[in-house]
């Protein structure tokens, strides 16, 4: 079997950490690229071919770029555009920077990274570009209106990417995972620390008092996991389905939730879809 390279962004721990060993098993050439210095050391003293790439900087993105390039002989098979993170609040208390922040990392240079390799993937005549959405790429839930709007823009692009590379070989896909075992919260709070706290702090109006307070304690709780949460293995899954299947899906859902919420849009009125996200979502 010839060698196949994959990229895969996000890595340091969760998700792309789980993706990255587990399609190296498999005998994929796997660059796993994390954000800081040190979970690359980690990560190569772990055996992956890790190198830095942090996804909210061009320069970064083109320099892994060149570097693998390098090491593949001008070759790639695979993107797994899988680094994010989630940016809490109401949508009223997001300022220009946190949104900003938010479509940074989790649109903005997965699209870069991609434009930079299609080309080559087009001249190959084949390739497979993986996002890693959300259910919330389809169903709004309150105070994640950042994350909410930064992965439903992710599929509108992934959706036109797909028509636009039709027959060309290239399949653009996306992974809809709902609660995943991850540091998904922990990173999560930190955002909020950064970009919320100190604007809520004078906060008057009782029902975003209670509001906060709730969203604090579910992101500062331990041990505590969602309902039909799953482990990291189950969007590996889905991720070694459309990267070695003859004709991969448009759209893998990962979970209990996603699958449901997929049929709920579908056959629910707007106000009771409203309702279903209201409950899911406190």
């Amino acid at each position: 079997m010839t060698e196949r390279n994959i990229v895969i962004t996000g890595c340091s721990s969760g998700i792309g950490l789980c993706v990255a060993k587990g399609l190296q098993e498999r005998g994929w050439r796997v660059f796993a690229t994390a954000r800081k210095p040190e979970d690359v050391i980690r990560l190569q003293d772990e055996g992956l071919e890790a190198l830095q790439l942090d996804v909210s900087d061009s320069e970064s993105i083109h320099t892994a770029v060149s570097i693998i390039l390098s090491r593949t002989g001008g070759k790639i098979d695979a993107i797994f555009n899988n680094a994010g993170y989630g940016q809490p609040g109401a949508v009223e208390h997001l300022s220009r920077e946190s949104l900003r922040e938010q479509f940074e990392t989790n649109l903005f240079g997965a699209v870069e990274l991609t434009n930079l390799l299609i080309p080559i993937m087009r001249q190959q005549g084949h390739g497979r570009v993986i996002f890693n959405s959300s259910i919330l790429g389809f169903a709004a839930m309150p105070m994640r209106g950042a994350y909410n709007a930064s992965k439903f823009a992710m599929e509108g692009l992934v959706d036109t990417l797909r028509l636009e590379l039709s027959g060309s070989g290239v399949y653009p896909v996306l992974v809809e995972p709902g609660p995943i075992k991850s540091k998904f919260r922990p990173n999560a709070y930190l955002a909020y620390q950064k970009h919320i706290a100190p604007k809520i702090a004078e906060v008057k109006e009782t029902t975003h008092k209670v509001i906060y307070e709730s969203l604090e304690a579910r992101l500062t709780k331990q041990g505590a996991a969602v309902p039909f949460t799953l482990g990291p293995e189950a969007v590996l899954a889905a991720v070694v389905h459309a990267l070695e299947s003859k004709r991969p899906k448009a759209r893998y859902p990962v979970t209990v939730p996603t699958k449901a919420f997929a049929i709920l849009k579908r056959i629910l009125p707007q106000r009771l879809l409203d309702w279903a996200c209201l409950k899911a979502g406190t």
